[in-house]
C-alpha cells in the first residue's frame, strides 16, 4: 500500500475508517518527528500486528517550557517520510500547529499526581501538554493500538492513567528502549551532543547499568544502589544531575527498601541538552 501524508482531521478518520472497513487493525505511533531507530521500533512492533499502521509527525508547543528548544527542535521531514516508507507505514498526520489548536481553543487534560514528580517537577507545564495532545491525537485516530516508548517512562505511565481514567476503549503498549551500541538511548535531542558530550551522556547508561547488575548479583541495599548512581553521574565532566533515583514502578514514588516492580530513572544536563533514561530492575 502506498504510504499517504496528510494534514486534515478529515483525511485521517476517512483513510483510518476505510482501513477498518477492509477488516484492517488499526496501530498508531505519535510521533514529533526527527526519528530515529527507536521510533522505527515503535512502527515494526504496530506493523507486526496491525495492517494499517498511522504515524503523526506533531512538533507539539504546548510541551515546550518558555526556555526550551522549540524553535530549533530537528525537523527533517523527508528523511522522516523516508523511514516511515521502510517501515511499512500506512498513513503519515502531519498537522499545523493551527488544526491542532484552532482559534478559541480552551481545554487541557491534565493527570495530577503522576505529573507533578520527577520530570514534572523539572518542567512543570510539561505533562500537561502532553496529555492533551495525546488525547487529542487518539481521539483523531481512534487505532485499536497506541505504541509508546519505555524511554519515556513517566510519559506512558501518565498516559495510561489518563485513558484509564478516561475509559479510552482501546490499548496502549509500552516497548523497549532502543540504544545505541555504545549504550546511549534513542533521542532525538541526541543530535544536539558534541563527540565529548556524548561521551559524558553514556554515564547515565553506565550508571543504570550498574544498578541492575548490582541487584542481578544480590545487593538489595537501594539507597546504597542510588548513591552510586548518583557518583558515577557526578564524577562525570559536563553532567549535571537533575534526579537519579530508584523508584516504584507503578507509583512513581521513591523507593527506600528493595520491593517489586522497580525502575531506576535518570535525568541530566550534558551541556545544553538534557537526557533521560531509565531501566527497569529486576
Amino acid at each position: 500500500m502506498e504510504l499517504q501524508v496528510v494534514e486534515q482531521i478529515a483525511e485521517v478518520r476517512q483513510a483510518v475508517n476505510g482501513a477498518r472497513q477492509r477488516g484492517s487493525r488499526i496501530g498508531f505511533v505519535p510521533t514529533m518527528g526527527a526519528l530515529h531507530s527507536g521510533h522505527v521500533s515503535l512502527m515494526e512492533e504496530a506493523r507486526r500486528d496491525c495492517e494499517f499502521v498511522v504515524v503523526s509527525i506533531f512538533v507539539n508547543p504546548t510541551q515546550f517550557g518558555p526556555k526550551e528548544d522549540l524553535n530549533k527542535y530537528p525537523r527533517p521531514f523527508e528523511n522522516d517520510v523516508a523511514l516511515c516508507q521502510g517501515a511499512g507505514v500506512s498513513l503519515i498526520f502531519h498537522p499545523q500547529p493551527v488544526t491542532i489548536y484552532p482559534p478559541g481553543f480552551k481545554t487541557r487534560v491534565e493527570v495530577t499526581g503522576l505529573s507533578s514528580v520527577w520530570e514534572g517537577a523539572f518542567r512543570p507545564e510539561h505533562f500537561c501538554g502532553v496529555t492533551t495532545v495525546v488525547m487529542k491525537l487518539l481521539n483523531i485516530v481512534q487505532a485499536d493500538v497506541t505504541y509508546f516508548g519505555r524511554k519515556d517512562f513517566q510519559q506512558q505511565l501518565i498516559i495510561k492513567q489518563m485513558c484509564q481514567d478516561l475509559d479510552w476503549p482501546y490499548a496502549i503498549q509500552t516497548c523497549a528502549t532502543i540504544r545505541d551500541p555504545d549504550g546511549l538511548a534513542k533521542s532525538s535531542r541526541n543530535v544536539y551532543l558534541s563527540p565529548s558530550e556524548r561521551q559524558s551522556g553514556l554515564s547515565l547508561s553506565r550508571a543504570l547499568f550498574h544498578v541492575r547488575d548490582q541487584i542481578q548479583s544480590g545487593n538489595r541495599d537501594v539507597l546504597q544502589l542510588q548513591q552510586a548512581m548518583r557518583q558515577i553521574l557526578d564524577g562525570t565532566p559536563g553532567v549535571i544531575v537533575d534526579y537519579a533515583a530508584i523508584i516504584n514502578s507503578d507509583t512513581l514514588a521513591a523507593a527506600t527498601e528493595y520491593q517489586p516492580a522497580l525502575t531506576a530513572a535518570i535525568a541530566v544536563r550534558v551541556g545544553a541538552t538534557r537526557l533521560i533514561d531509565n531501566i527497569e530492575l529486576p
